[in-house]
């Protein structure tokens, strides 16, 4: 079965349309049509619903196909590229925002003084998003991240190791009475008014049950990703919000970071590359300045 029918065909679900797969893939519509025929006419089953589109069992199970072979593919690309001595090349980085624009940075600078000759491409990836990447052979390495309470093992085919625990906090206007604490308890902030994340709305009511309170209601919602925004309404005295340590690596002025006294809310950071037999020195060198890096910015 050719490898090149089902990229076309994991294009078309993907993007939800044959005009969509086929800009994205370099092709003419009727080209991007004459493949999935051409695909169905071989295995003998239609593997696309047309309207709306969407895959077939037959579809489904090629799909799957599609994305073991594309991660062999890549698992290949990353043992041939292990085979140069790294002093030169590029790499392909992914990290969530928090870590974008804090330890990455940092991770970099270090990478540029002793491999200048290194090219580095960033993207700003959610943690699925990242397995996805590199799984696809779009991403070589990338900043992943999970939390204790919501473990979320890395996908088969991928290897992750854990770069430093990442409690949560709570993030204080500098007025609050609580704001020169050493530690706040969370049953002293049951009546608060919240401010909630995507990303940190659905701990509130984790963080309810280990203050045995019935509070820690939403007063007001945020719907982004870029944490300095929580940081100034939480300045500006809207309300506080529980944010993961890194989040306040570039602090606000007006707001403090106060350690919970209970059993935190912890969150754990990664490294994730494709598990292969040997791993390009470049990457595993991005690797040991993440390690670096985050060591200056969180404390163990």
């Amino acid at each position: 079965m050719d490898p090149r029918l089902l990229a076309t065909l994991d294009a078309v679900v993907r993007l939800g349309s044959f005009a969509a797969a086929a800009d994205e893939l370099g092709y003419t519509q009727s080209a991007v049509s004459q493949q999935i025929a051409d695909l169905e006419r071989r295995v003998g089953l239609r593997v696309l619903d047309r309207r709306p589109v969407r895959p077939t069992a037959a579809g489904k199970v090629l799909l799957r196909v599609a994305g073991e072979v594309r991660a062999a593919m890549s698992r290949a690309a990353a043992e041939l590229t292990a085979l140069d001595d790294g002093r030169a090349g590029s790499v392909r980085l992914s990290a969530f925002v928090s870590a974008a624009n804090s330890i990455v940075p940092a991770a970099l600078g270090m990478l540029r003084a002793t491999h200048p000759g290194v090219d580095v491409s960033l993207t700003q990836l959610e943690t699925a998003d990242s397995y996805d990447g590199l799984l696809r052979g779009d991403v070589d390495l990338a900043v992943t991240f999970d939390y204790d309470r919501f473990p979320q093992p890395e996908p088969a085919g991928l290897h992750r190791t854990r770069l430093c625990r990442d409690p949560v906090v709570v993030a204080l206007p500098a007025t609050h009475p609580l704001a020169d604490r050493k530690s706040v308890r969370l049953a002293d902030l049951a009546d608060e008014s919240w401010i909630g994340t995507p990303v940190t709305d659905a701990h509130l009511g984790l963080l309810a049950e280990l203050a045995r309170s019935p509070g820690f209601k939403q007063r007001l919602a945020f719907d982004g990703d870029d944490f300095r925004t929580v940081l100034s309404l939480v300045a500006h005295g809207l309300g506080i919000a529980p944010l993961p340590t890194l989040a306040l690596a570039d602090t606000v002025d007006g707001v403090v970071a106060v350690p919970i006294a209970e059993k935190p809310l912890v969150r754990f950071l990664y490294t994730c590359r494709l598990a292969t037999a040997r791993t390009p020195s470049i990457v595993t060198r991005v690797e040991e300045c993440l390690a670096a890096a985050t060591k200056d910015v969180i404390a163990y």
